[in-house]
């Protein structure tokens, strides 16, 4: 059974930073970060492939950084400047070669003074 463990989630001002990790088991083609608001339809934030590879939502772009460590087989997602309109769950995603995907469970992130 496949884990992924998000961790770094929290409440943080205006401006601030954060930094999401999502450790997880097994090879894979993709990992990718989501969000979801209250009232909200999941979205991407961003993804990044195992060639290294990445994409990124608009609304983020320049402000959050996706990244890998392959020897821990973590996921990280970078967060700075952030808005309160990025206060969401922020969900991991693990794209298996197979096609099969895992997601986590999910770390709320708030933004607000």
């Amino acid at each position: 059974q496949v884990q992924l463990v998000e961790l770094g989630g929290g409440l943080v001002q205006p401006g601030g930073s954060l930094r999401l990790s999502c450790a997880a088991s097994g090879s894979f083609f993709s990992m990718g970060w989501y969000r979801q608001a209250p009232g909200k339809q999941r979205e991407l934030v961003a993804t990044v492939t195992t060639y290294r590879n990445t994409n990124y939502a608009d609304s983020v772009k320049g402000r959050f950084t996706i990244s890998t460590d392959n020897a821990k087989n973590t996921v990280y997602l970078q967060m700075n400047s952030l808005k309160p309109e990025d206060t969401a769950v922020y969900y991991c995603r693990q794209q298996r070669y197979s096609g099969i995907d895992y997601w986590g469970k999910g770390t709320l992130v708030t933004v607000s003074s």
